[in-house]
């Protein structure tokens, strides 16, 4: 079994990069979708479930977002581990959709709804492990990043 990885400032601004990518994606498929396929009785269901998920999911892509930029804020410097430890945490519950919306949706915005709550998931694991490790960098470890940061920039 190999070891998890540690949070480093490399690892955050892949993940902010591909989060801002997902919610602007997340954005666009349900701005546009106001156009539902389905007639008759379904469609009241339709846009139900197309209003639910789509919160749900800007919801879910927002908590992810605000995650990342905690992290990115401690490995600059701006917050200390107290306070990413007390104000960075993410909610278990929000990766979770409902199966019987998701189904009434185009499969295109199912399908990503489904990569947001993949996305979400790999963040929910990389918290646990690096709260289950003790948390951010030592401090010398930090200083040292801090200042190779300075000079490569």
């Amino acid at each position: 079994m190999s070891t998890p990885a540690t949070i480093n400032p490399r690892i955050i601004e892949a993940l902010y990069c591909e989060a801002l990518v997902l919610s602007d994606e997340v954005r666009n498929a349900f701005t546009l979708s106001g156009r539902l396929e389905r007639a008759g009785q379904d469609e009241d269901l339709a846009r139900i479930a197309l209003s639910s998920e789509g919160l749900r999911t800007t919801s879910r892509m927002m908590h992810a977002i605000a995650w990342l930029l905690n992290h990115r804020a401690f490995f600059m410097g701006e917050i200390s581990e107290i306070q990413l430890r007390n104000h960075g945490r993410l909610a278990a519950d929000m990766s979770q959709s409902r199966p019987d919306q998701l189904a009434l949706l185009d499969p295109r915005i199912a399908r990503l709804v489904e990569t947001t709550r993949h996305f979400y998931e790999r963040l929910l694991r990389l918290d646990r492990s690096w709260r289950a490790n003790g948390g951010g960098a030592s401090t010398i470890r930090r200083l040292h990043e801090r200042i190779e940061q300075r000079l490569a920039g």
